[in-house]
C-alpha cells in the first residue's frame, strides 16, 4: 500500500520474552501481542507496507536515569517499571526483536531512549526517504510509547492509526483502553488490524 508504514515499537525480548524480560507483560499477553502483531505484520509485507521497528537501547543506566519520572519509579518497589534501570542495556539478551516480528525486509532504528520514537533516532528521516503518509502503530506500551509516538506522529501531519489489537500495556487494561481513548478522540484513529488489510 502506498506510502503507508507499520511503526512497531519495542516488540523486542525486554517486553514481551519472560524468560529474560526486565519490563514484562504478563506471559499470556505476550503469546497474544506476538501472534497478533506476527498476523498483522504478514498481511502487511504481502501488500507491499514497510515494516519499521523502534528498539529502546541504553549505553548505561545514566542515560536512563538523566530523566527525573524514571528516576522516582527505579526507587519505587511496586512501580510497573520498579526496572527501568536495568531496562535494555547494550548487550543484554532483551534488546533484540522478537525473531517471529523480525523479516530481512524490514527497517530496524535501534537508537531509542524515550517513549516518543521521533526524540533522538532518525525516524523522520526514514520516513521522509520513503514518503510515508500514513503509520499504522503497533508495540509496548499503549499507554507510554505507543500514545507518545503517535500522539507526536499527528501533531508532524501524518496520518495516524493505532491497531488496537496488536498493541497492549504492563499497566492494566485501564491504561490500555484509556490510551486509545485519548489517541482516539483528538489525533487519529483507532482500529483492529484486520480493518486495515483486509
Amino acid at each position: 500500500m502506498k506510502n503507508t508504514a507499520v511503526i512497531a515499537i519495542d516488540l523486542h525480548r525486554g517486553h514481551l520474552d519472560p524468560e529474560v524480560a526486565t519490563m514484562p507483560l504478563p506471559p499470556a499477553q505476550c503469546e497474544t501481542v506476538i501472534t497478533a502483531n506476527a498476523e498483522f505484520f504478514a498481511a502487511c509485507r504481502r501488500q507491499g507496507v514497510s515494516i519499521i521497528h523502534l528498539l529502546t537501547q541504553y549505553r548505561n543506566e545514566g542515560e536512563i536515569l538523566s530523566n527525573p519520572a524514571w528516576r522516582k519509579r527505579a526507587d519505587d518497589p511496586d512501580a510497573t517499571r520498579k526496572n527501568v534501570a536495568r531496562h535494555n542495556l547494550r548487550g543484554m539478551p532483551g534488546v533484540k526483536v522478537i525473531p517471529r516480528l523480525w523479516d530481512d525486509s524490514d527497517v530496524l532504528i535501534d537508537t531509542k531512549k524515550r517513549y516518543d520514537c521521533f526524540v533522538g533516532t532518525d525516524l523522520e528521516f526514514v520516513l521522509r526517504m520513503m514518503r510515508v503518509e500514513r503509520l499504522w502503530m503497533t508495540g509496548v506500551n499503549t499507554n507510554s510509547c505507543v500514545l507518545a509516538t503517535s500522539m507526536d506522529a499527528s501533531c508532524r501531519d501524518y496520518d495516524v492509526t493505532i491497531v488496537s489489537d496488536c498493541v497492549d500495556t504492563m499497566d492494566g487494561p485501564e491504561f490500555h483502553t484509556s490510551a486509545l481513548q485519548i489517541f482516539e478522540r483528538a489525533f487519529g484513529h483507532v482500529k483492529r488490524s484486520s480493518e486495515l488489510t483486509n
